[in-house]
């Protein structure tokens, strides 16, 4: 026995630290990209649709770094193809939980989706990533008790949603300078219309009057 922990002591110390490190901040980097693409999307689709893909492929190749060079596992084909798709979907899920749960005040509708989909998208694909052989926990009564707690929020938050303002102040994604730019456009825009109107009559008016008093004075 003491043997055996002298091993697992001397395991540990051989594991990269540095190598580690890289991998496990790689992951979150890549869900934080993925949080606050899925949740900016509407605002500049080519854009956050670039950080959306450059989070997702992060997070799958820091699991895959993980998994496969720093704690040695197998990488065999099968494992790849159920590791990636597993890790991918779980980023997202964990992106757009966290997102919607960061932006609920700017974006209440749009967040209102994002919160419970990306818990039950996290959940199953948790599973499928870490305990594949026991996917039937999703179908259990703890699986199922968590996903109708997701069904519950979407139902909840829409509700929350429906009595926020669609436009919430202090947004600082783009909303407000829109409006800014929209309020401001009605006054440069209505502002010479009126003086063109009055200064149309004017010159309209005055070759009339001075023909009917050309015509006054012909007549005369």
């Amino acid at each position: 026995m003491p043997n055996a922990r002298h091993g697992d002591a001397g395991a540990g110390a051989t594991k990269p630290v540095v190598g580690d490190f890289v991998g496990y901040a790689s992951t979150y980097v890549g869900a934080a990209l993925i949080s606050g693409a899925v949740v900016h999307y509407p605002l500049d689709p080519p854009r956050f649709m670039v950080i959306a893909v450059a989070g997702a492929v992060l997070f799958a190749c820091a699991t895959a770094f993980t998994e496969f060079v720093i704690n040695r596992q197998r990488a065999t084909a099968r494992a790849v193809l159920t590791m990636v798709p597993a890790s991918l979907a779980l980023s997202f899920g964990i992106g757009s939980l966290s997102g919607g749960i960061q932006h609920f005040k700017d974006v209440p509708v749009r967040a209102a989706v994002l919160i419970p989909v990306g818990l039950a998208l996290a959940f199953i694909a948790y599973v499928m990533r870490y305990h594949a052989q026991r996917w039937r926990t999703v179908v259990r009564p703890a699986g199922l008790a968590l996903l109708a707690t997701a069904a519950l929020a979407f139902v909840a938050l829409h509700q929350v949603a429906a009595g926020m303002p669609a436009v919430p102040s202090g947004d600082h994604h783009g909303q407000v300078p829109h409006s800014d730019g929209v309020a401001e456009a009605p006054p440069a825009s209505s502002a010479p219309q009126p003086s063109v109107r009055q200064s149309r009559p004017s010159v309209s008016q005055s070759p009339t009057r001075a023909g009917h008093h050309d015509d006054g004075h012909s007549h005369g």
